[in-house]
């Protein structure tokens, strides 16, 4: 996550961004474009397209993926990211703290993250 100069930088701890995973992604990607309302556009993932989805007024609020590849092993579930300062000294304090890493850390795009599960056994993503 970078950030420009118009913008201030986002703070530690806040939720930066969400998104489903799933087996059929085109199929839910139209579930919640006829829920919701939601529009998508398509997301290159090199062989295939994970989906980006709009709210009414264009701004993309959510993604909606395939699990496959670098995503097999992500829940399907709603998963929110949140921003930690480092994504894999994080992964070592939910194992420290009594939870477990699902997925990670590993790198997207210019970032890092990690799935992990909570004791209770939520999962939410940590992204640097």
């Amino acid at each position: 996550m970078t950030s420009n100069s118009s913008q201030p930088p986002v703070p530690l701890g806040s939720i930066v961004w969400q998104d489903l995973t799933v087996a059929d992604a085109s199929a839910v990607r139209d579930f919640y474009a006829r829920v919701v309302g939601w529009l998508s556009t398509d997301h290159d993932m090199v062989g295939y397209s994970d989906f980006n989805m709009h709210d009414s007024e264009g701004k993309v609020v959510a993604g909606v993926c395939h699990a496959r590849d670098t995503n097999a092993n992500v829940p399907p579930q709603w998963l929110v990211y949140v921003k930690v300062d480092d994504a894999d000294a994080a992964a070592d304090r939910a194992i420290s703290a009594g939870g477990q890493v699902v997925d990670g850390p590993r790198s997207m795009g210019t970032s890092r993250f990690v799935v992990v599960r909570d004791p209770a056994g939520a999962v939410i993503a940590l992204i640097s």
